[in-house]
């Protein structure tokens, strides 16, 4: 029963690793653009949160009315006023870029808030669970990857089913193309790095409700996103969610059989399914 535990336990904490995935996964495809900055993104967003609940007195969960919108914002002011200027056929300018975005992130955050981990409250949800059995789940778990199932859904809907994502994939295959075509693509990109930005929000919330954090995580959220996002194969949003899983799982069952292998279960996971599969699980999706 304690590994079947363990699975289920994996399977919801491959939805928050899947939520770090997404926004990753929606820009890279959009504009072949890797973020380094994204998990300190992620940790800047669960301090908006927390600086929310504080001001306002809210709930963390109705703290994303106020998180998400802000986000969305500054992921396309920053677009807008400072990525569009690096994207070309050299993949450096913006790696550099979006690296010295993350320090100035991390030492923003040293002095706004200090060092000192931080979590926020959520009452209740945190301690409830779904008996199931002889296993017991935890709501906010179940919660998390619900919403992470829902937001990837809501993505893969509007990429195939709506202009934004028409657009989306128009200048994804072909960017000049669709310049010609009256699309303009640094409004678009700057709409992307919102839309990223935005899930990035839920996934910040989400995290700092979960567990504590401080101004030097961001780098290992990083790195879950991206082996996630190169488990199921890049592009694919629904292979975002099962690579998600795939490492939350990992890392439970590695937890299991030793507390101190549980990171490094997820690495040599990931290092396997990279050498056996190097484009992924799945192929990204067309049409």
């Amino acid at each position: 029963m304690n590994w079947i535990n363990a699975i289920v336990q994996g399977i919801l904490l491959g939805g928050l690793y899947a939520l770090f995935a997404a926004g990753l996964s929606l820009i890279f495809g959009v504009m072949r653009l890797v973020n380094i900055a994204h998990g300190d993104l992620i940790v800047l967003a669960a301090y908006l949160g927390l600086s929310t609940t504080i001001m306002l007195g809210v709930h963390p969960l109705l703290a994303m009315l106020v998180v998400i919108p802000l986000m969305a914002l500054g992921g396309y002011v920053l677009q807008r006023g400072v990525l569009n200027h690096t994207l070309g056929d050299d993949l450096l300018p913006p790696l550099l870029v979006t690296f010295g975005l993350s320090v100035i992130i991390q030492n923003a955050l040293l002095e706004g808030y200090t060092a000192d981990p931080q979590k926020m409250s959520a009452g209740a949800l945190e301690t409830a669970s779904l008996p199931l059995g002889d296993l017991s789940i935890g709501v906010l778990p179940l919660l998390t990857f619900a919403i992470a199932v829902l937001v990837i859904g809501g993505l893969h809907w509007m990429f195939y089913h709506t202009a934004l994502g028409r657009a989306f994939r128009a200048v994804s295959d072909n960017q000049d193309i669709a310049q010609l075509m009256g699309l303009n693509r640094r409004h678009i990109f700057g709409l992307a790095m919102a839309l990223s930005l935005a899930i990035t929000a839920v996934a910040g919330i989400l995290l700092g409700v979960r567990t504590n954090f401080d101004p030097s995580i961001g780098g290992a959220r990083l790195i879950f996103g991206f082996e996630a996002v190169i488990i199921g194969g890049l592009g694919n949003l629904w292979g975002t969610l099962v690579g998600g899983v795939i490492l939350g799982v990992a890392q439970t069952i590695g937890a299991q059989i030793n507390p101190g292998w549980q990171l490094l279960a997820g690495h040599i996971t990931f290092l396997f399914i990279l050498a056996v599969r190097p484009r992924g699980l799945f192929p990204r999706m067309t049409g």
